[in-house]
């Protein structure tokens, strides 16, 4: 395999898509790529069998990098750490990083277990979220107009990888959930059964809402239950990811084995 290429000027087109996906949150929906920065990330796409388009090194990455790093796609570049620095969001940055080009989007599964996400802002929310459907074992995550971009780099960073274990679709609307073939589960702070004592169905689909309105009505009209955590200390609600994670563990708790 040929030696990286070195690229020396930050006006290098490359560079350029690089700073904008990196950048600017809702670029890979024009680009039809996205930028994974860092080691951790990278690893993670190449478990799942996925590779690169480009992949990008500084000089002390590149001779820090495992095998499977410097060998995932043909087309390797080097850059200074100062060009890396330019094109990087992270506060430290990473010695490598992959462009990927996305894949083309799948139709929602109706049979899958799945997470809905209904507007939610907070990009932390949303990648914690994916990480905690990917660890629960729910295969699927639909996200309504109005969420934040799923693939955005804050999202992805929240992630930690997660996103390349599941099925992601966005930008849908209502009517789009309507063909799922699983029980719809939404949650409330107020109303419904307790979530400790309630017969989970698996598959399913959890709903979880906007972190200040929460689920809206006529998604709320469409669910066949309304479940609440059961909340001691008298807050008044839960942060979105938390509860989402406290969900989706009582779901993988209700279907494991018997120890």
């Amino acid at each position: 395999m040929n030696e990286p290429i070195l690229i020396t000027s930050r006006d290098n087109p490359l560079l350029k898509r690089l700073r904008l996906l990196s950048q600017d949150s809702m670029a890979y929906r024009k680009q039809g790529q996205v930028w994974l920065e860092g080691d951790h990330l990278c690893r993670a796409m190449l478990a799942r069998g996925q590779r690169p388009t480009t992949a990008v090194f500084t000089e002390r990455g590149w001779s820090d990098a495992a095998d499977a790093m410097r060998v995932a796609c043909e087309h390797r570049v080097l850059v200074s750490e100062s060009l890396m620095a330019g094109v990087s969001g992270l506060e430290s940055p990473a010695g490598m990083g992959f462009l990927w080009d996305l894949p083309t989007r799948p139709a929602p599964d109706p049979a899958a277990s799945t997470v809905v996400l209904d507007r939610l802002q907070d990009a932390g929310n949303v990648g914690s979220i994916l990480r905690s459907a990917a660890a629960m074992g729910f295969g699927q995550v639909l996200a309504l107009k109005g969420t934040a971009g799923l693939w955005s780099p804050k999202v992805l960073r929240a992630g930690m990888g997660a996103h390349f274990a599941l099925r992601l679709v966005e930008g849908l609307a209502l009517d789009d959930l309507r063909p799922l073939a699983v029980p719809m589960l939404v949650t409330s702070s107020h109303r419904g059964e307790f979530l400790h004592r309630s017969e989970l169905p698996w598959p399913c689909a959890w709903v979880m809402g906007h972190e200040g309105q929460g689920v809206r009505p006529e998604l709320e009209a469409m669910a066949s239950r309304s479940v609440r955590i059961t909340q001691p200390g008298g807050e008044e609600s839960l942060n979105v990811a938390a509860a989402a994670a406290i969900c989706l563990h009582a779901s993988a708790a209700a279907r494991a084995l018997p120890l």
